[in-house]
């Protein structure tokens, strides 16, 4: 009996089951990632470039303090709650009457949200917002 002898197989490497492993990892990856950095909001509130505005007669203007105290051209106001905002308008403006909200940068949203709140009690629908100049 002649045994052959046999020819050594040369090994093979299969990439096919390394690469299923490689996609399924990264699928892991992709749903389990978190992304922090829209948790953050960070704001820059603009500026506008417009030329000044005319004065007109029966602009209303509030004022808007950083503390949240408002005054109604430049008559401060007692009370700080949108029903004493109203009071002093009702005095200052008639239905046709711009009102012009000039908020500090430092004051508060619920401090603006009130003088709007005090406006549509009124029954004032023009309402503008004071922005400062971008040029300085």
């Amino acid at each position: 009996m002649k045994f052959r002898s046999r020819q050594p197989e040369e090994p093979e490497m299969n990439l096919i089951p390394f690469i299923d492993v490689l996609l399924v990892i990264l699928i892991f990856l992709m749903l389990t990632t978190t992304y922090s950095k829209f948790t953050e909001l960070q704001l820059t509130l603009p500026t506008a470039n417009a030329n000044a505005a005319k004065d007109h007669p029966r602009e209303v203007v509030i004022d808007i303090t950083a503390d949240g105290r408002y005054a109604v051209n430049q008559q401060p106001i007692e009370g700080n709650g949108a029903a004493a905002l109203a009071a002093a308008l009702h005095a200052a403006a008639d239905k046709d009457s711009i009102v012009v909200i000039s908020a500090d940068a430092q004051s508060t949203h619920q401090a603006v949200i009130t003088a709007l709140e005090a406006a549509r009690r009124e029954g004032l629908l023009h309402i503008t917002f004071a922005a400062q100049s971008g040029e300085q």
